[in-house]
């Protein structure tokens, strides 16, 4: 769409089933392939401890900064369109899941809509976000604190970055 305003937007993604790296690589793929959003750049993997239900496999998260024209609801109907896409499963909260894929950021915009809290409302609550967020958009503010401060201050045991490339979605 010529002309239309792009929006600076950052994603959270994640998994622990099947081969949750595949998977964002895949999600992240289907996401720069639209014809009104691509991808700018996408943060390590780092291997997370579950959050929230404690008994299941660790994580495989990262965090991507995309460039949209899609609207907030458009952007959350896209994420929604490829986790279906690759088959995921919504059977209990915070349980496993073959891809999980959260609007975290959409410009400075603040909303709060039946199903659409933007920023994303327990983001900065948990690391695994917080930690790869913080690694390609240190100085972004969220609620007034830049990211890379709350990141330190969040409790990181546990995740660690995994040796990865910048363009690791992309192979």
């Amino acid at each position: 769409m010529p002309g239309q305003n792009r929006i600076r937007a950052y994603l959270g993604l994640g998994g622990n089933l099947d081969d949750p790296r595949q998977s964002m690589a895949t999600a992240l793929q289907a996401i720069d392939a639209d014809a009104r959003t691509n991808v700018v750049v996408v943060s390590s993997i780092y291997r997370t401890p579950p959050w929230g239900k404690t008994d299941q496999p660790d994580f495989l998260n990262c965090a991507a900064e995309i460039s949209t024209q899609r609207s907030p609801r458009d952007l959350l109907d896209l994420c929604l369109e490829t986790e279906r896409s690759l088959k995921r499963v919504r059977r209990e909260r915070w349980g496993p899941r073959i891809v999980d894929l959260d609007v975290l950021i959409y410009g400075n915009v603040d909303i709060n809509e039946s199903g659409l809290i933007i920023p994303h409302p327990r983001m900065t609550d948990r690391a695994f976000v917080m930690v790869p967020l913080a690694e390609i958009a240190p100085q972004i503010i969220v609620s007034g604190i830049a990211v890379r401060e709350r990141a330190s201050a969040l409790d990181t045991a546990g995740i660690a970055m995994l040796e990865t490339t910048k363009d690791w979605w992309r192979a």
